[in-house]
């Protein structure tokens, strides 16, 4: 099946198509083209987010209904935010998205097979290199069958207009307009180990190392915060590890036989063993260093080694902290550039 105006193959896409696909899906496209190891999957494109949205607002408006909120009118966006998502969760596919979903669907998972998903939300407005939507919308993890899909897809479409998503929006006074939700669906990872990476220092800026971050089963305990992950820092070019730090990772998120994911105590001889082996941490430090190579500047990447030893990323986004500490200029601009220079010698001209 090609690619189309609703789907996109991870292997026809990148960042270049962020406006159709959004940050999430332009990210994992442009990794699956430069040969990185990712989960297979497609985009189910903004274009079906248009289409989806243009049926519900024939019969009441929903940007408007947004645009015309102030930014400091909490009580009125939680109201206007309940009834938008029951709307947007509630309204059926036409015939011809719920289609084209369905076979992508198939080709992706094979018809007599109903392997786990992830389902994850990609705001065209998200992981940009200046702002960010990241974290504000919805995933959902180990979903099985085309009907649960179909629903968690509708559900990642209507947590764009979640109460903290319609807050960020009206403080940044963004158009509504000009923001439109694909839906990443991805194979799932069965993560004996997993977490996140750093091609710089999160603590000092420090762009010779990669610090690794990670603990016990799927990654969403370790983005979540619900458990304190080990961590590493590597050195890039000698592969130095300078930092071991061996947490208690008292819990761990596993997938449940249903779908679903849920909370499970670690066993005793993994709650304070190191998640990660040094040829591990050497293999992630290759990848980070790949992954920075290629976009050019420092990143923020999930990844997930599965129970057969595979190591797989399943996102890089731009390190934002260091890089906007580092646009912020020593002095404002003035209308008479030498009078940053006058004023260090006691403002005479």
């Amino acid at each position: 099946m090609p690619s189309s105006e609703i789907i996109g193959w991870f292997a026809d896409v990148g960042l270049g198509d962020r406006p159709t696909v959004g940050g999430k899906g332009g990210s994992l496209g442009e990794l699956t083209r430069a040969g990185i190891p990712v989960p297979p999957g497609f985009v189910v494109r903004t274009a079906a987010f248009e289409r989806f949205l243009a049926e519900l607002e024939r019969r009441e408006p929903i940007r408007t209904n947004v645009e015309v909120l102030g930014s400091d009118e909490l009580e009125k966006i939680t109201e206007v935010s309940k009834q938008l998502r029951e709307r947007i969760e509630n309204a059926p596919l036409t015939d011809e998205l719920n289609a084209e979903i369905v076979a992508a669907l198939t080709e992706l998972c094979g018809r007599d097979n109903n392997p786990p998903l992830a389902i994850r939300s990609s705001a065209t407005t998200e992981d940009a290199a200046d702002a960010s939507f990241a974290g504000l919308q919805d995933t959902y993890l180990w979903v099985i069958g085309a009907h649960a899909v179909l629903d968690r897809i509708r559900s990642c479409w209507a947590s764009l207009y979640s109460v903290p998503s319609i807050a960020y929006r009206r403080k940044y006074g963004l158009p509504e307009g000009g923001v439109a939700m694909a839906v990443v669906v991805q194979g799932m990872v069965n993560a004996r180990k997993a977490g996140v990476m750093f091609t710089r220092s999160p603590q000092t800026g420090d762009r010779s190392v990669v610090t690794i971050e990670g603990a016990w089963g799927l990654g969403s305990s370790v983005v979540s915060g619900e458990v304190t992950p080990d961590r590493f820092v590597i050195a890039k070019i000698t592969g130095e590890i300078s930092v071991r730090e061996i947490s208690d990772k008292h819990v761990q998120h596993l997938p449940s036989p249903g779908g679903g994911v849920a909370e499970c105590g670690t066993p005793d001889d993994l709650r304070r063993a190191p998640c990660l082996s040094d040829d591990e941490i050497f293999e992630l430090r290759d990848i980070a260093r790949t992954v920075e190579r290629h976009y050019g500047r420092p990143q923020d990447i999930e990844w997930a080694i599965d129970q057969a030893g595979k190591t797989l990323l399943l996102q890089s986004r731009p390190e934002t902290v260091w890089s906007a500490k580092q646009r912020v200029p020593v002095a404002k601009p003035a209308d008479d550039p030498l009078q940053h220079v006058m004023k260090i010698f006691g403002g005479r001209r």
